[in-house]
């Protein structure tokens, strides 16, 4: 009898040690796993690379002796499909605009510079204006997988120079005025591929401003 008693007391002796040590143990986990950087999460390479949204601006004209410079090889395609569209005579790029933006940020850019339409400011006005706004540029997929970028909020407004009817007389300077144009739009466009935005019909001569946008990630 006096034996069985020693074997219980030793036995709740030995389970009362190692659940002592099992809470040590879980104690000290415990404690490991605070001090324990805590990983941080991966940030795709995409979303840190960020998006370049590039803008040209091509001025349209109906008459045959506007200048029909060389333009990039890039604008092919657009530049195809806008002799197919429209009876516009000559193409010229007027200025180009690349800048990067982080992938589900905003855009926001103003610039000032020469006439867009070779001519020069009227007689005590301020130099033509441009701004560009993106109020979101998102890279996405498609229905079918294939990347594109979302251009939530796509704003460009110009003040610009063009010929008014002239009320001189014929050895008196060209008459201009200013002018306020633009488009405000939500629109996609596939990744790295030339989209034309809208065109902007301006003076009295029915030239345009053309606004092509490309969207993509650096590199592609």
């Amino acid at each position: 009898m006096a034996s069985r008693k020693i074997y219980r007391a030793a036995l709740a002796a030995v389970l009362v040690v190692a659940g002592w040590g099992a809470h040590s143990r879980g104690a000290l986990a415990q404690e490991a796993e605070a001090e324990r950087p805590q990983a941080q999460p991966r940030v795709r390479s995409d979303e840190a690379e960020g998006l370049e949204v590039q803008l040209h601006l091509l001025v349209a004209r109906r008459t045959a002796d506007g200048q029909d410079e060389k333009l990039p090889a890039s604008l092919d395609a657009v530049v195809k499909q806008l002799r197919a569209t429209f009876p516009f005579k000559s193409y010229r790029l007027a200025t180009t605009m690349l800048n990067r933006v982080k992938n589900g940020g905003r855009l926001s850019v103003r610039w000032y510079g020469s006439p867009l339409f070779g001519q020069p400011p009227a007689p005590g006005s301020a130099p033509g204006s441009n701004e560009l706004n993106i109020q979101g540029v998102k890279l996405e997929k498609d229905d079918a997988g294939r990347d594109l970028v979302q251009l939530a909020g796509f704003g460009f407004n110009a003040r610009i120079t063009v010929p008014a009817p002239s009320l001189a007389s014929a050895a008196g300077p060209p008459s201009v005025q200013q002018e306020n144009t633009g488009i405000n739009t939500d629109l996609s466009v596939r990744e790295g591929e030339p989209t034309i935005v809208g065109t902007l019909d301006v003076g009295p001569a029915g030239d345009a401003l053309i606004l092509v946008v490309t969207a993509k990630r650096p590199g592609k």
